[in-house]
């Protein structure tokens, strides 16, 4: 995903969360918005602090290491955001399972190694998976594992939650517009791009070839929305020469596969992110579970067409006003919801 940057906009970045955090203003439009957004980068830094699983002192670490044998408190936020991850894991059948956890690391994924787990591992990886495994007290604010060896893994929608709080804390601040993206995959914006003026609507961001990662294939105009996209164009190992991309469908435990690229609009980031994962997992089947007409979710599924080389795109919920697809040959478009 590439936002459309012209020259009257200041970026301020910053390496978190394993990719390149941005935030995107109109030059001159917000005082200090330098420091704002270093604030907000910093707020960025702190959540990944609280749910990467690559550090043992963070509050997922903790509950991945406890949560197994007893139950674990767990801080008002983050409960909510796994509340909300259970409503997200019914809502798309288990494509989007953040109880998953086993399953990414049986596979390499975790260190970014990908490998073919051995028939047994992945008998135990998918025996210690899925969120049906995971108790929360709404209550008390805690969480158990129902067996040992649940692990949680918050990588579909970890960038989107902290996007989500960048903006919620940048708006509080008097920010009227603005871009907030996380590795160009994850993305939301408020307001206009440029100049507020009639006929003047969002922030237009480049949605990538998946076959040609130089190539803008569609612009989307953002209007106070969030834009995830998922694929494996980048993440991926061959294994007998086949390859297997690094998103594991959940419901198998195994990569998932047919999919170019799944991208999803919604109001949040955090659900954009989540959807766009559990959509890639389900291919065309899944669209009008994740974007059902008339509802406030969007999608643009990306597959392979029958011609070699060339790619259909496949779109829910979407007119002219947001999606611009470039004309090209080799693309196949059609309206599905």
């Amino acid at each position: 995903m590439n936002s459309d940057l012209e020259l009257h906009t200041l970026v301020v970045g910053r390496e978190a969360m394993a990719c390149r955090f941005e935030m995107v203003f109109n030059a001159g439009e917000v005082p200090h918005a330098t420091g704002l957004a270093i604030d907000a980068l910093d707020l960025v830094d702190a959540i990944e602090q609280r749910i990467t699983v690559y550090r043992d002192s963070s509050e997922l670490a903790a509950i991945n290491a406890t949560a197994g044998s007893h139950w674990q408190p767990v801080a008002g936020d983050l409960f909510e955001l796994l509340v909300h991850c259970r409503k997200l894991f019914n809502l798309t059948g288990g494509a989007f399972d953040i109880a998953a956890g086993s399953l990414v690391r049986a596979w390499g994924f975790l260190k970014r190694q990908g490998r073919t787990p051995s028939d047994e591992e992945l008998i135990l990886a998918r025996a210690a998976s899925g969120m049906q495994l995971v108790e929360l007290d709404l209550e008390g604010h805690r969480v158990r594992f129902l067996r040992p060896d649940v692990e949680l893994n918050l990588g579909a929608i970890g960038k989107g939650w902290a996007i989500d709080a960048a903006i919620q804390k940048l708006a509080g601040e008097g920010v009227a517009s603005v871009l907030v993206h996380g590795g160009q995959s994850s993305v939301r914006a408020i307001g206009v791009q440029g100049p507020d003026v009639p006929g003047r609507r969002g922030w237009r961001v480049g949605l990538r070839h998946p076959l040609r990662p130089d190539t803008r294939l569609a612009t989307i105009t953002l209007e106070n929305s969030a834009l995830g996209t998922s694929g494996s164009g980048t993440q991926f190992f061959i294994e007998r020469g086949q390859k297997l991309g690094h998103i594991v469908d959940p419901r198998t435990g195994r990569p998932s596969d047919g999919v170019l690229s799944a991208t999803v609009i919604a109001p949040h980031a955090a659900d954009a992110d989540a959807l766009a994962t559990a959509l890639y997992v389900l291919g065309p089947a899944g669209l009008g579970r994740i974007a059902p007409k008339d509802g406030s979710v969007a999608a643009i599924l990306v597959v392979p067409a029958r011609i070699s080389g060339s790619v259909q795109v496949l779109t829910a919920n979407l007119d002219e006003r947001t999606l611009a697809i470039q004309p090209r040959t080799g693309v196949e478009v059609a309206r599905v919801v």
